[in-house]
């Protein structure tokens, strides 16, 4: 997945705020199962409108998805989106010096 300036500007800004911030970087440490919401804002102590405005702005950008299993409904990081952005910040990375930092990589686990 190819990310654009503006898609990754607008991306960015959404993660700028503290509490969309917290709340993705749950999601993330949750893994591929998600959280339901009522987990989700148990963890953060926050009011579920907060939470509930906060996912919206992540679900606009694409780092977060909704579903509904039952009555219970989960979110979820989108790894494949994180990743396209991680790349697109790190894909020109030194590029014309001979000095540069070298850049983690990911481990199997």
């Amino acid at each position: 997945m190819q990310v654009e300036l503006s898609k990754a500007a607008d991306t960015l800004k959404e993660l700028g705020h503290p509490t969309r911030l917290s709340v993705y970087r749950e999601l993330v440490k949750a893994g591929h199962e998600g959280l339901p919401v009522g987990e989700l804002q148990k963890r953060l102590e926050i009011p579920a409108s907060t939470l509930s405005h906060h996912l919206s702005s992540l679900i606009s950008v694409s780092l977060v998805r909704q579903e509904r299993k039952g009555r219970t409904l989960y979110c979820h990081a989108r790894y494949e989106n994180l990743e396209a952005l991680i790349t697109f910040l790190t894909e020109e990375c030194c590029s014309g010096t001979d000095d540069c930092l070298t850049l983690p990589q990911k481990t199997e686990k």
